[in-house]
């Protein structure tokens, strides 16, 4: 079995908010994932904003459609959907195998600077999750992640 897992961060400082998009049961694992990693550095727990997750999942459908993992004009993205924050961020990352499981691809994520900085933020509060799986790099049952977080 192949286990890969690519993951990429990005913040922008200039742009908080409401709606409705449930998260699935891979996203809600995911958040808890982050959330105990937070947890461990007494940071405050991220809470879904249903904006963020729109966006999110949105990126990562649109990754998983056209095989590309970037993050293109994220900051421009998370402020069409009505989010202000004075911060953004946006972490990706893409993975099959076990290495797609919610605490791999966190563990990958803290074990990256970039990564890790927009994780344990301390002035982020809310966030979106966006999982989606497919075939990706002609990996079948690939997951493609998105988190996006605002705050300070």
């Amino acid at each position: 079995m192949t286990a890969i897992v690519v993951v990429s961060a990005l913040t922008f400082s200039g742009f908080a908010g409401q709606a409705k998009a449930a998260p699935t049961r891979a996203e809600l694992a995911l958040l808890h994932a982050m959330n105990e990693a937070r947890q461990d550095q007494g940071l405050a727990p991220l809470r879904i904003d249903a904006r963020l997750q729109r966006t999110a999942c949105g990126h990562s459908s649109a990754m998983l459609r056209t095989d590309t993992f970037a993050h293109g004009a994220f900051a421009t993205r998370i402020r069409r959907a009505g989010v202000r924050a004075p911060r953004v961020g946006e972490n990706l990352a893409w993975a099959v195998g076990p290495l797609a499981e919610a605490h791999a691809v966190v563990n990958a994520w803290l074990a990256s600077p970039e990564h890790r900085a927009n994780l344990l933020r301390p002035g982020y509060r809310t966030v979106g999750v966006g999982a989606r799986k497919g075939t990706f790099e002609g990996y079948a049952g690939a997951v493609v992640v998105t988190t996006d977080f605002a705050g300070r």
